[in-house]
């Protein structure tokens, strides 16, 4: 691989005229079809094989026009103080509201809170319920105005009102959070590489990426059913692989120049040396993002293979645009050690001198390698302690800071009707093949009110039919409670004995049964997407550096990385620690997907610092030197990119913390601490110590799985051939 790909870096160095041009004309197709393109909608939402979306597929069989799985929304309406809401002039405030929510197209139905008994007990607080024919995800922004704009009439009147519910749910805007990562990025650039130039080639090459990925994903939005947020993690993940396979390359370009290679040399021998790293670390980011299918929520596998499909891209462009521009760029792009005029003067590289710092930090590893290991695996198994305390859900509107209107909507629903109210369950019962319908329906009924934790019941609602009827249950506390989570399981044990009595189906759906099926959904999953993507990772990484304990070494060392963040993720936003710094106004559980989520995300990131730093120690260590000195040779020329391009993650991720919504902050929290947990302590200190330990058995491979596996040479064994069969050794001339 190390020689094709060599090949291809000096066939794009030289013909980088006819390479810029095709990326260019890619660029434009893409930029093209996004442009000509249908606007995207917000994709479907389903999950298969849960017993909530069962219901909801039911209920729009039995319930034609009803929209089961529909947006809803709650307008709550609060009397000024000393007065009530049943009082003429806030009633009458309220019916013209309710006149006005009913006109939207998207709207199926609204609730008048008089006519259905929508009042506290102390008339004081009232709500106005809306259905909306479509999902949350699909509610176009005028029906969402419409809504605010409705509100925003009774607010005149002296009325306090407030929305909740899903109707109110958008994609978070995320676009400052990547300008902040850019400008980091780029100010860690200039100060790794010393020159604008050569600092701009990853930005300039990562934004192309992207810009090509997310435009496809644009333009196909209406066909595959993509949606708008499908291009959230594809942008992030894109942004971030682009920016580290460029920055590998063009490090990898400078360390040839500093040893004297012609240009043209150095960008073949960068491609097929750091490329090989570049293709190998890009497929275990793609077997992680397309594993999210193992999940088997469309939404989560349509955005794992769009994220996958812009790291393909970033892959490629690396290794041939980079070369391109590294072409026209010429004696800018300074060998390294020498600095850009602007930035160092122009000063020449020292010849010799001190240790840089990743040699000198690599040579007290190999001499301590036992208290190393030690106080990276005991510090990281402290902070892996809370993730003992683990407890998942999905977030809802009582986790919303308090300065939104979904928040102070939920907070006062509870304090009208107890805090089971913000999150009712729906019962559904399939009395078709039941002899008489009615005793089913009032045997559900009555077994549901024998449970603890239930505040109120409602009388069965029959559809046309009388086969199948919709029974509230309002329990009595939070939606996100483990109480709440009993109460559904308590209600869906009693299906069993139903069937038996009436042979009526009983299903719970809603929108806090549907959030609980989701998170065991992805607790089931987590196991099996683990072992799909460490497995395959595993193999490929034998393939990669031809050993056994290497591959074992780093998946290890990745699961000590994510357990150690979620620990801290459990110790912030579920024990409250230092919540006061990340400003996290309510604690919880943590979401659910987090878990499945940090481990494709960080994974993937995660190997692209393994294959990237090994393999450098491998093909020192191929090249004759002992296992001591080619940990110490992995490092004088990987650790300072390595740094640099996990430094760069971290702050993209932690643009995010400042976000106002919790699951965002979560998610920007949880990737920056697992990649510092997993840059600097297993990797630069994990690392080295277990090789330094292994000495020579660290690469030891079966001679029956050597002679079975692909040579891919990927420390560039064979380069020296092809080197010198070009005759390309001649030094640059001054």
């Amino acid at each position: 691989m190390a020689t094709y790909l060599y090949k291809l870096g000096r066939f794009a160095f030289r013909r980088r005229h006819f390479v810029a041009l095709l990326w260019v004309a890619l660029l434009t197709l893409a930029g093209v079809g996004a442009a000509t393109a249908p606007p995207a909608g917000n994709s479907s939402f389903s999950i298969p094989g849960t017993e909530a979306q069962r219901a909801f597929d039911l209920l729009e069989q039995r319930f034609p026009g009803m929209s089961a799985d529909g947006a809803t929304a709650r307008v709550v309406f609060k009397a000024p103080e000393g007065q009530k809401m049943t009082d003429a002039g806030n009633k009458a405030a309220v019916e013209k509201t309710v006149k006005e929510l009913g006109s939207g197209s998207e709207v199926a139905s609204v609730a008048d809170p008089y006519t259905g008994k929508a009042v506290s007990r102390d008339g004081t607080i009232a709500y106005a319920s809306v259905k909306y024919k479509v999902s949350g995800m699909e509610l176009e922004d005028s029906s969402r105005d419409a809504l605010k704009e409705s509100a925003g009439h009774a607010r005149d009147a002296g009325l306090t009102v407030e929305i909740g519910g899903d109707a109110l749910t958008t994609a978070p805007e995320t676009g400052s959070s990547e300008v902040i990562g850019i400008a980091i990025a780029a100010v860690v650039l200039v100060i790794t590489f010393g020159s604008l130039i050569a600092a701009g080639l990853p930005l300039l090459t990562a934004i192309i990426g992207v810009g090509i990925g997310v435009s496809t994903i644009t333009a196909l939005a209406t066909p595959l059913d993509l949606g708008s947020t499908t291009s959230t993690l594809a942008t992030m993940i894109g942004l971030a692989v682009g920016i580290d396979y460029a920055l590998f390359i063009v490090s990898r370009y400078r360390a040839e120049l500093a040893e004297g290679r012609e240009r043209e040399e150095a960008a073949g021998r960068a491609v097929g040396t750091a490329g090989s790293a570049v293709v190998f670390a890009g497929l275990t980011v793609v077997i992680a993002l397309v594993g999210l299918s193992v999940v088997n929520i469309p939404m989560l596998t349509k955005m794992g293979v769009a994220a996958a499909g812009t790291v393909a891209i970033a892959v490629l462009i690396a290794l041939t645009m980079i070369p391109a521009l590294l072409g026209y760029a010429g004696r800018t792009v300074k060998p390294a050690g020498e600095k850009s005029k602007l930035l160092g003067g122009g000063r020449a590289a020292k010849k010799a001198g001190r240790p840089n710092m990743g040699t000198r930090w690599a040579s007290f590893v190999v001499r301590r390698p036992v208290a190393v290991l030690l106080l990276g695996v005991v510090g990281l198994g402290a902070a892996a302690v809370p993730a003992a305390s683990l407890e998942l859900g999905l977030p809802d509107d009582g986790s919303q800071p308090v300065s939104t209107t979904q928040r102070r909507a939920y907070d006062l629903l509870s304090d009208g009707f107890g805090p089971g109210f913000n999150g009712p369950l729906m019962v559904v019962v399939d009395a078709k093949g039941s002899g008489d319908e009615k005793a089913a329906f009032a045997k559900v009924g009555d077994e549901i009110k024998g449970l603890k934790d239930v505040v109120t019941v409602t009388p069965p609602a029959p559809n046309k039919a009388g086969d199948t009827a919709i029974i509230t249950v309002v329990p009595k506390s939070q939606p996100s409670s483990a109480t709440t989570e009993d109460l559904v399981h308590a209600i869906r044990g009693k299906s069993a004995s139903i069937a038996s009595a009436t042979d009526a189906e009983l299903l719970v759906t809603g929108a806090t049964a549907m959030n609980i099926d989701v998170s065991q959904k992805l607790n089931d999953a987590l196991l099996p997407y683990l072992a799909l993507v460490v497995g395959l990772a595993f193999l490929l990484l034998i393939v990669v550096f031809r050993s056994i304990l290497v591959p074992l070494k780093a998946a290890l060392g990745f699961l000590l990385s994510v357990l150690a963040a979620l620990g801290a993720v459990v110790a912030v936003f579920q024990w409250g620690w230092l919540s006061g710094l990340m400003n996290v106004e309510q604690t919880g559980p943590v979401m659910s997907m987090m878990p499945i989520f940090m481990v494709g995300v960080v994974f993937g990131l995660a190997m692209d610092y393994e294959v990237f730093l090994v393999t450098r120690m491998r093909e020192a260590y191929v090249h004759g030197e002992n296992p001591g000195q080619a940990v110490v040779t992995g490092f004088r020329y990987s650790a300072r990119v390595v740094t640099a391009a996990a430094v760069i993650m971290i702050a993209v991720f932690s643009g995010f913390i400042g976000s106002s919504e919790a699951m965002i902050k979560m998610i920007g929290f949880g990737l920056a601490i697992a990649v510092f947990f997993d840059a600097f302590i297993v990797r630069m200190a994990i690392v080295p110590a277990v090789l330094a330990l292994l000495g020579r058995r660290a690469w030891w491979l079966p001679s029956w799985l050597d002679r079975a596996l692909p040579n891919v040479d990927v420390e560039g064994e064979g380069l020296k051939t092809a080197s010198d069969t070009d005759g390309d050794r001649e030094l640059v001339r001054a």
